[in-house]
């Protein structure tokens, strides 16, 4: 029987540096583990906790970096603890020995982190950490500025599984279909002749030939990497992806896009520009079409295998069936979310806090008060948008008299009506449906 592959006992990315706070604390999952990223504020370097205080298992991710001690504080009762987890501050302990002699008892559990290629790494196995210092990082050769690379980072949260999204990035394919006016044309699609260049449980490695060479790279359990040559210059592009599991059903994608010419072009482009236009778009065309697909597999699955599901005729499958082949012989076609007690049929604990700070339909719908009140600020609103547009209508067709002595003072109100309606729109009715309560931004 084959040794089973241990998720836990590799580096996973958690997100690029330049995309965290260092003044509050970040929530991030990881194969089911709720973890806290932070940054005491006398360190230059960030810390990852499990996201659970010892004290009651509140969320220490909706705590705080305390402006004195530049310790992380729990926001439900105040406990401090420093880059190591040690508790340094009980405000209810009658004595300062309390805290003293039981700081190893009242400690948070630490995962050890790195930052590399401008990432933060983390090791989930706690219990683990020389193998840790052992195993180096599933780093990219592209992901390197001395060999004339520059690249962009874009990170985004899915509603898929692990395996569908490692099995979407090893497929090219599908992109002239998928993102047909984003990354490709229907019209242009071709067959893919693609050859496996070697299979092991650490390693699984294909090329594709024809208008581009392409290797592709898949090193268990992130590491996607795709790196394409263009022409006999030595131009090439890559994309490295990290596809992370989060838990059952939710993945998440780091990806990095290299290459080493247009340098110039990389810094003109604003990073936003690029996620906006074109990195979201890609990943909203595979988002519903990828769901739908897991569920329907997923429901396939209960009596049958993708084997017989699946119809992979063709040589551009040929990633797909290796990976799939790879993850049923070392990992049991199974992520092992039993080792941190998910079962996978049960709902995850639900982070959206639009959802969780609800304040219409937990409140606004049932309070005769509150729903009177949302009902004549949408009236007023309504009255001061039409006032506003019939007084600037009339007075523009005013005689050149009245426009002046008239006109003038009946704008004026018209831009003050504008401004009560701004205040509406924007600070009051908002009240009435949600409104995030963010501890740390709490002085």
């Amino acid at each position: 029987m084959e040794e089973q592959f241990n998720f836990f006992q590799h580096w996973y990315p958690l997100s690029p540096i330049e995309d965290l706070d260092p003044h509050r604390p970040t929530p991030v999952t990881l194969l089911g583990l709720r973890l806290v990223i932070w940054k005491p504020s006398y360190s230059s370097t960030y810390q990852v906790f499990l996201d659970q205080c010892p004290h009651r298992l509140a969320p220490l991710s909706e705590g705080r970096i305390d402006e004195k001690t530049g310790h992380l504080m729990c926001s439900y009762h105040g406990w401090e603890f420093n880059e190591k987890g040690i508790c340094q501050r009980i405000p209810q302990a009658e004595n300062s020995d309390l805290v003293t002699r039981n700081q190893e008892n009242f400690a948070c559990l630490r995962f050890p982190c790195q930052e590399v290629q401008d990432l933060l790494w983390v090791w989930p196995d706690i219990n683990s950490k020389e193998l840790a210092d052992q195993t180096s990082l599933p780093l990219s050769p592209q992901i390197d500025e001395s060999k004339g690379f520059v690249w962009s980072s874009f990170v985004r949260d899915l509603a898929y599984d692990w395996q569908t999204l490692v099995e979407n990035v090893a497929d090219p394919s599908h992109v002239p279909f998928t993102h047909h006016g984003v990354q490709g044309k229907r019209n242009q699609a071709r067959p893919i002749p693609m050859k496996i260049l070697q299979s092991t449980p650490d390693l699984i490695e294909a090329k594709t030939e024809g208008r581009f060479n392409t290797t592709i790279t898949f090193e268990p359990p992130n590491r996607l990497e795709y790196a394409i040559k263009l022409g006999n210059k030595g131009n090439q592009l890559g994309l490295v992806t990290y596809c992370v599991p989060v838990s059952p059903g939710k993945s998440r994608i780091v990806a990095l896009f290299t290459r080493n010419f247009a340098k110039t072009l990389h810094k003109i482009i604003p990073r936003w520009w690029e996620h906006i236009k074109t990195r979201n778009a890609v990943l909203d065309g595979d988002m519903i079409v990828l769901h739908q697909q897991e569920y329907f597999l997923q429901q396939r699955q209960e009596t049958d295998n993708w084997k017989s599901i699946y119809k992979l005729p063709t040589s551009a499958d040929r990633l797909v069936i290796e990976f799939r082949k790879w993850f049923d012989q070392y990992c049991g076609g199974q992520l092992p979310w039993s080792q941190v007690g998910i079962n996978p049929s049960l709902p995850f604990m639900n982070d959206n806090r639009r959802e969780l700070l609800d304040r219409y339909h937990q409140h606004t719908q049932h309070c005769h008060s509150c729903r009177n009140a949302l009902k004549r600020i949408q009236q007023i609103k309504m009255i001061l948008l039409v006032y506003f547009v019939l007084t600037v209508t009339s007075v523009a067709i005013f005689p050149d008299n009245l426009r002046l002595n008239v006109g003038l003072p009946l704008v004026g109100i018209a831009l003050l009506g504008l401004g009560v309606y701004s205040w509406l729109k924007w600070w009051l009715e908002p009240k009435f449906y949600f409104v995030d309560y963010i501890h740390p931004e709490k002085k």
